[in-house]
């Protein structure tokens, strides 16, 4: 996994999130060189069938697949990890318990109780051994919590005692919300906020991740220690170059 072997050696890992459903669009990502790519369930038009194939297509050229799905549900995160998926997000993690529950689905025992099925793509519809699946599940399955409002920030310390943790994800847009400053993920606020959970997740060795819009803010999170840098969206990546050599051309 090109993401977790960055993370082991402290290297930055830069992927968009995708609202694409087309594979080809996934494969010109993993070309292009990106460490993960983030499959979004809870905004855009995909669905569990529709990401299988985007799984496979970022496998396909070392890009380290991830799903954001809708919500905090054990059904949600086991399907996404039963397609292949190698890592989950979850949004909207707000407490302790939701932490946990999140864990507990995301890992087969000893260390959660997802629900147990070989005959799915994670385990080679059933051709890899099942004991040999749970291990390498368990040791390579990362676990993402975003937090993204005033009251996770206000349970971080007890969020982040949770075992099973790998990274923690603020999402600037929702956090901007909850603020007050909506859409302002550039307020001092927002800023000042995220740096807290920066710090506090530092102090206990997990890698802290956020999304970006711009090269500069990339640079300002990196410089911070920030280490799972989401930059952008595949559509409007595509409609950034789409505009660019459309006004290059017309000028």
């Amino acid at each position: 996994m090109k993401l977790i072997k960055n993370l082991e050696k402290s290297e930055i890992s830069i992927g968009p999130f995708s609202k694409s459903s087309d594979p080809s669009i996934i494969e010109c990502i993993g070309l292009a060189g990106f460490d993960f790519l983030i499959i979004d369930l809870e905004h855009g038009p995909n669905t569990i069938e529709s990401s299988q194939n985007l799984v496979r297509a970022a496998l396909l050229h070392e890009m380290t697949p991830i799903i954001r799905v809708s919500e905090n549900n054990e059904s949600s995160i086991s399907k996404a990890l039963d397609i292949g998926a190698q890592g989950v997000q979850v949004p909207q993690i707000n407490n302790k318990q939701d932490a946990i529950k999140v864990v507990r689905a995301a890992k087969f025992s000893p260390l959660g109780e997802r629900g147990v099925c070989r005959y799915v793509r994670a385990a080679g519809f059933s051709s890899k051994d099942k004991n040999l699946y749970f291990e390498e599940s368990n040791q390579n399955t990362l676990v993402i919590l975003q937090i993204e409002g005033k009251e996770g920030i206000e349970n971080l310390d007890n969020i982040l005692d949770v075992n099973g943790i790998d990274i923690i994800f603020i999402g600037p847009y929702d956090l901007s919300q909850s603020l007050g400053v909506p859409g302002q993920t550039n307020h001092p606020e927002v800023i000042n906020a995220m740096k807290s959970v920066v710090n506090k997740a530092k102090q206990k060795n997990i890698v802290v991740g956020t999304f970006v819009e711009t090269p500069e803010d990339l640079n300002m999170w990196k410089d911070l220690g920030v280490l799972y840098l989401s930059y952008k969206v595949d559509v409007g990546i595509f409609y950034d170059a789409c505009k660019f050599t459309y006004q290059t051309l017309k000028n």
